[in-house]
């Protein structure tokens, strides 16, 4: 197991002022999933895990994208109406399954008439592990709350489980041990300060004339 540097990701956005609707959120919030998602791939490549471009790197990545959805899905639950939280998760999705379609399009070519669109696979495997996922909580002592959502040892384990049929067999015994302490707090950081810049936006900063009483 390896630990390599820090992710830098931006994660602050410039504001308008106006109010963004949940779905506008989730656009922004898919960009940021995403990018962490190839992060983490890289950093895996780093730590000398063999994962190559083609097949094996897209089941590595829906496999991480669906982790984050989960984990991001959770936050949005604490901080969120049902209604907003719908909104808000359906659109993450679909903003991270066309990001995903049109990347293995390019790389794969489209599948064969009548098969499923790779959007399509990505929205059925959401639906499937996200299942799963819901049957972990939080970190004992850090529930749902609103300063994030903390998941417990078995959803972090999860995602390495799931991980290790993506990964050659001689680098399947490492997998867990890298994802739960290298990999997962890394990404975890980023979406739960995501999350929190989102809907909690920092406020303007003043401007010269006003601090200096013009």
């Amino acid at each position: 197991m390896s630990t390599l540097p820090t992710m830098r990701l931006k994660t602050r956005w410039f504001k308008s002022g106006a109010t963004k609707s949940d779905a506008e959120q989730a656009g922004a919030m898919a960009f940021i999933v995403w990018r962490v998602a190839q992060q983490m791939l890289k950093r895996m490549r780093g730590a000398q895990f063999d994962i190559d471009a083609g097949p094996q790197y897209f089941a590595f990545m829906r496999e991480v994208l669906v982790f984050l959805v989960a984990v991001t899905d959770r936050i949005a639950h604490s901080r969120l109406s049902a209604a907003g939280r719908g909104e808000f998760t359906v659109a993450l999705v679909r903003h991270l399954a066309r990001t995903l379609q049109e990347s293995e399009d390019e790389w794969l070519g489209a599948p064969a008439a009548g098969a499923p669109s790779h959007s399509d696979r990505f929205i059925d495997l959401v639906n499937e592990v996200t299942q799963h996922y819901a049957e972990f909580g939080a970190e004992p002592g850090l529930p749902d709350a609103a300063a994030g959502f903390h998941p417990d040892f078995g959803f972090v384990r999860y995602l390495g489980k799931r991980l290790e049929p993506t990964l050659p067999e001689k680098d399947r015994r490492w997998v867990i041990e890298q994802v739960m302490a290298a990999e997962a707090p890394e990404a975890l950081g980023i979406v739960q300060s995501s999350m929190r810049n989102l809907y909690e936006p920092a406020p303007a900063r003043p401007t010269r004339s006003a601090m200096s009483g013009d």
